[in-house]
């Protein structure tokens, strides 16, 4: 080891040399060339993207009644402009089916020119809202609006296409269409009705092929297998039916002056812009949450910025206007294609793009080989995918159902922004009466009389909350729950006076709730003498903010020497007011927050005797069980029903996180997880010793074989951080000296610190700047050698193998609270920040 430690220590050219790279840590990072760059997997998934888009491009522009080269003028725009613009690399925009209706209506009403030049306005619109920075207001439609919406159009493109599927020609409503129904269903043209059956049956039956073969065939669209196969099987047979008609380019219409009355056009300028940027926003917030499932991709790609895509949308809007192409929104179906594909930059739907520009200048004849029939089957599967039962699951558990079918009915019968309006309406009018309502119950047990509020506490409840409080008997023990996040200033003073009252006659009150914090008064002040600002807490548990009045019992005015920590708000280890240790009872600087005799319940935390020991607890203690009353009073709560489902189910966490046992770092928090989630192990330095050894620990070992054969993990992730204590010691060790437990123990770091100074291989490093010192440096390096180690364990050696198991590098910066996940990048081993772009999406 102590070779190792010279090694660093000498003024050799080459050591001297690998010195140079590290910098001070607020100097600039070196520049580096910037050279373009196209990755293999973004080639790959463009190509998967654009076997996708050309069979929908084209069937939506017929759904339209457009000119087919429309779609494909809008795929073209939709990947190279918005692409190269938005701020969602991996979305892929293009003709939607939402957008569907709007469109045919728009072009039955004002024509095809017209049609465009509304499209280039809406364009423009997306612009301004892009600019005054709107794009997260969006976002606060109701989901239940957003799905009625999709849903409501889904149905519309389904009845419409219903009529070319059977060869016949759709109208121009939904009502008409089911009225016209029988008659074309007495009027079949077989052959059109047969290749739409094939080209159904194939989209269904292609994805469910089993085994390997399946697994290779499903790496082919299913919508271009089924179109493929359809024109394949309508040219062999030569069956005589309507096909695509591509006329030449130079008949191309493009945009005109909008031609109507102003009204009219300003209400489709606004439709078109409310449909695409909804559908648009919703998309890329679809996207983050898949990229947020692929660790490696998230610290590549990171999250979306929501008034670029604004912005990058409306310019494609503009575009495909201009050049006769249908309106652009962003697509879930091609978004989820290009993610699962392997996409790694907005280069995939950019080149997806170029494939759409090159097919419609060079492959004309073949597309003209594609029945009618085929595409409307296409696009009427596609509608009858936008109503998902998915969709319509949730909104009933969130009991929204009322203004779904509301939104999809006023889509289906009046039009998209007519049933958003009235969606929104219904939807406004739902939350008023919930606001309204607000149920309040009594009941007693085993002594104890419990008021349950449930609903939201306003003015409004008052007269129901005071007959109930006052039909409590004075001089009992009551506990008023408040199951709500919202409580106004008439309900916080109907709740102190009525507190005061019951505790001046001799009762005790307790006031808790799933979404209340707690906050003690000032010395002196009780009851009514507390303002709401006084005992407002922020609380994070359920990402909401809260009013509650504090939490008192008889005769027990609380005081500023209670602890002020709680769950999930920032805190200063525990550093409370309250004194390290406790005088004797009734000398100065006593605790003014102990139990008044005969007041103290189960799980309070005083200083007197713990509970079940008759001991008084020290400092340590007193903290410990305040922490543990906490958690029974604010967390147990929130937490107790996922609990007893993990207990009944048994363990079934999707990661092991090996990490130190440094106390500053806290898993739960830095990765967002909760019970049930993480299989952690912790030990000084997070190593992970060679197996088969004699250095080997089988502590560790035996973490990891139960974590990998039993719990089947599917991601083992090593966490380092700054300032370790463990790699200091490695760095200042000296040869000789008593072998103490800490020494034995680190010498499985050993590996790490000759990693570090072999010349031969590349120091890890962290993107953006260069590890500020030789601890830092070692850090990072002991994240790779321990993943080293943990690949030379039997059971991850397999699983790898199998493919069921990803490992994961991170670091952990403390005092910026910065995380870094390991990346690969020619060779090197890199660690990105996460997080970075979240602050200004």
């Amino acid at each position: 080891m102590s070779a190792c430690v010279r090694t660093r220590a000498t003024d050799s050219n080459s050591n001297a040399n690998r010195t140079k790279r590290i910098h001070q840590p607020h100097s600039p990072p070196p520049p580096s060339p910037r050279r373009f760059r196209v990755a293999g997997a973004d080639v790959s998934a463009s190509i998967a993207v654009f076997l996708i888009a050309l069979p929908l491009s084209l069937g939506i522009a017929l759904a339209t009644g457009a000119p087919l080269q429309a779609g494909l003028v809008a795929a073209a725009a939709g990947g190279l402009v918005a692409g190269l613009l938005g701020g969602c690399p991996l979305q892929v925009s293009g003709p939607a089916a939402g957008l569907t209706v709007v469109t045919a209506d728009l072009i039955h009403r004002y024509g095809w020119r017209t049609t465009c030049a509304v499209t280039v306005l809406a364009g423009l619109a997306q612009l301004a809202l892009g600019c005054v920075r709107v794009a997260r207001t969006a976002l606060a439609v109701s989901p239940a609006i957003v799905h009625g919406m999709l849903a409501g159009i889904g149905v519309t493109i389904a009845v419409a296409q219903l009529h070319i599927v059977l060869g016949g020609t759709p109208q121009s409503s939904v009502l008409a269409n089911l009225l016209a129904l029988p008659a074309q269903l007495a009027d079949l043209h077989p052959a059109d009705v047969a290749m739409s059956v094939l080209t159904l049956a194939l989209l269904l039956l292609w994805p469910r092929v089993p085994g390997r073969l399946g697994h290779l065939m499903r790496k082919i669209p299913a919508a271009l297998v089924a179109v493929a196969g359809a024109t394949l099987t309508a040219s062999l047979t030569g069956l005589s039916l309507a096909k695509v008609d591509l006329p030449s380019w130079s008949s191309h219409a493009l945009a005109g002056l909008p031609e109507g009355l102003v009204l009219g056009i300003a209400a489709a300028v606004l439709t078109t812009t409310l449909v695409c940027s909804v559908q648009s926003l919703l998309g890329a917030v679809a996207v983050d949450k898949l990229v947020a499932g692929q660790p490696g991709l998230s610290a590549r790609v990171g999250r979306s910025d929501l008034n670029r895509e604004l912005l990058g949308q409306g310019a494609a809007n503009i575009v495909s206007g201009a050049l006769g192409g249908l309106p652009v929104a962003g697509v879930a179906v091609r978004s989820s294609a290009n993610v699962q594909a392997g996409a790694v930059s907005r280069n995939s739907t950019m080149l997806h793009g170029v494939l759409v520009v090159v097919a419609a200048l060079l492959m004309v004849p073949v597309l003209e080989l594609i029945p009618l029939a085929s595409l409307a089957a296409l696009v009427m599967a596609v509608g009858i995918q936008m109503v998902s039962l998915h969709h319509i699951r949730t909104v009933t558990r969130h009991r929204e159902v009322l203004v779904y079918a509301v939104t999809t009915l006023g889509v289906v019968f009046l039009g998209v922004l007519e049933g958003v309006l009235l969606g929104v309406t219904v939807a406004v009018a739902v939350a008023l009466n919930r606001l309204a309502h607000t149920r309040i119950t009594h009941d007693e047990k085993e002594g104890v009389h419990h008021v349950h509020v449930r609903g939201q506490l306003t003015f409004l409840a008052v007269p129901r909350l005071s007959r109930t409080l006052h039909l409590v008997p004075q001089g009992t023990h009551v506990v008023v729950e408040l199951d709500g996040s919202f409580m106004d200033h008439a309900a916080y003073e109907s709740l102190q006076d009525w507190q005061t009252a019951h505790t001046a006659r001799g009762g005790s009150a307790e006031l808790t709730g799933r979404r209340t914090g707690v906050r003690d008064t000032e010395p002196g002040r009780t009851g009514s003498d507390t303002t709401p600002a006084d005992t407002a807490t922020d609380t994070a548990t359920s990402g909401t903010t809260t009013k509650a009045p504090a939490r008192t019992t008889a005769g027990e005015p609380t005081t500023s020497t209670a602890c002020r920590c709680h769950p999930w708000t920032p805190w200063r280890n525990h550093q409370c007011d309250h004194p390290r240790s406790a005088p004797p009872s009734g000398h100065p600087g006593e605790p003014t927050d102990r139990p008044a005799p005969g007041t103290a319940t189960p799980g309070d935390a005083g200083t007197g005797p713990h509970p079940g020991t008759g001991k008084d607890t020290g400092p340590g203690g007193h903290q410990l069980a305040r922490g543990i009353s906490a958690f029974q009073r604010n967390t147990a709560p929130l937490v107790r029903g996922e609990l007893a489902r993990l207990a009944k189910e048994g363990q079934r966490p999707s990661q092991l996180f090996l990490t130190c046992a440094d106390s500053r770092l806290v898993t739960s928090m830095i990765t967002s997880s909760g019970p049930g989630d993480l299989f952690v192990v912790r030990n000084v330095g997070n190593l992970v010793p060679p197996p088969g050894e004699e250095s080997g620990d089988d502590s560790v070992a035996a973490a990891i074989e139960y974590a990998v054969d039993v719990l089947r993990v599917r991601s083992i992730t090593v966490c380092g951080h700054s300032g370790c204590g463990a790699m200091q010691a490695l760095l200042n060790s000296e040869p000789g000296g008593a072998q103490t437990p800490l020494k034995r123990w680190l010498r499985h770091g050993v590996p790490s610190l000759e990693r570090m100074a072999d010349d031969g291989r590349p120091w890890a490093r962290l993107a953006g700047r260069a590890p500020a010192d030789a601890v830092e440096q070692l850090c990072l390096t002991n994240v790779v050698q321990q993943l080293e180690h943990l690949r030379g364990h039997e059971s991850v050696a397999r699983a790898l193998r199998e493919g069921a198991l990803e490992l994961h590098g991170m670091y952990f910066h403390v005092g910026e609270a910065q995380a870094y996940l390991l990346t690969g990048e020619d060779g090197d081993d890199v660690f990105d920040g996460v997080g970075v772009a979240d602050m200004s999406a």
